[in-house]
């Protein structure tokens, strides 16, 4: 089996600060961190400030993780020129804290479903440029299931611009009406990332705030067709089944030590 990086979302830690957030996922056992939003706000985003990278990049090195995944946004709402000019923006302070990949969410807006590729493929040179990658995953809207994935990395056709599979939330998005198992194997060689993330559905309920293996995936499966199809990316887990900071902490760890058996 392939050796992967395996890192960790700051979503779990939402509630604590970016640098306790990190200091804790370092406890853990991980590498890497990928910065998603404390307090509703990302540290890093379009419009920081060279400070404000500089503050988050050293609150990841100084708990010994590289920040190598940012949450990105997208804001086609302002046109498509404007949005563009962002976007490239929101690829400079990835560049500036140390990012790897930059992940995408698509859009849910169905006026922006034909501008949203548009964007992208005016955006993947710079990226390149800068070293960084975009990676786009399953979240609804645009980009629902595998088929719309492949789609729209077919569409972009730029290597800077790849997919990351999110096998918990092509449950979450479709109401289990389409599985990972069914549709992995289409996007392992397209892929760059890969969200560890669980679901499960209950009725009128579904839940992503599940400890990998705890869920309806079927994560042995999920990573072997993954290496199968060539990735060799790195690993993000996501979410896990606790909230207090304590707890996660105890469900971060039991989620490392089963994804690193399965590699």
């Amino acid at each position: 089996m392939a050796e992967h990086t395996i890192g960790s979302t700051t979503r779990p830690y939402n509630k604590l600060s970016f640098s306790e957030a990190c200091e804790r996922i370092a406890a853990a056992g991980c590498t890497d961190v990928a910065v998603f939003a404390h307090d509703r706000e990302i540290p890093v985003d379009s419009g920081s400030s060279a400070d404000d990278v500089a503050l988050a990049r050293s609150a990841a090195e100084n708990a010994g993780l590289k920040p190598s995944m940012l949450l990105g946004r997208t804001h086609l709402d302002l046109g498509l020129a404007e949005a563009t000019d962002d976007y490239k923006r929101l690829i400079d302070n990835a560049a500036s804290l140390g990012t790897s990949w930059i992940l995408e969410l698509g859009t849910s807006k169905e006026e922006q479903y034909a501008d949203y590729p548009k964007l992208m493929a005016a955006v993947v040179d710079h990226a390149q440029g800068a070293g960084v990658g975009i990676s786009l995953k399953p979240h609804g809207g645009i980009s629902l299931t595998a088929q719309e994935l492949i789609d729209l990395h077919d569409q972009v056709d730029h290597p800077a611009f790849r997919i990351s599979y999110d096998p918990g939330n092509i449950i979450f998005y479709t109401w289990g009406e389409v599985c990972p198992e069914q549709e992995v194997e289409l996007v392992a060689s397209r892929s760059s990332t890969l969200i560890i993330k669980d679901c499960t559905l209950e009725g009128e309920n579904r839940d992503v705030m599940v400890t990998a293996g705890d869920g309806l995936v079927d994560f042995p499966f999920v990573i072997e067709k993954m290496q199968a199809g060539g990735f060799k990316g790195p690993m993000y887990v996501e979410c896990v089944g606790a909230t207090e900071p304590d707890d996660v902490d105890r469900e971060l760890k039991r989620t490392l030590s089963f994804v690193q058996g399965l590699i």
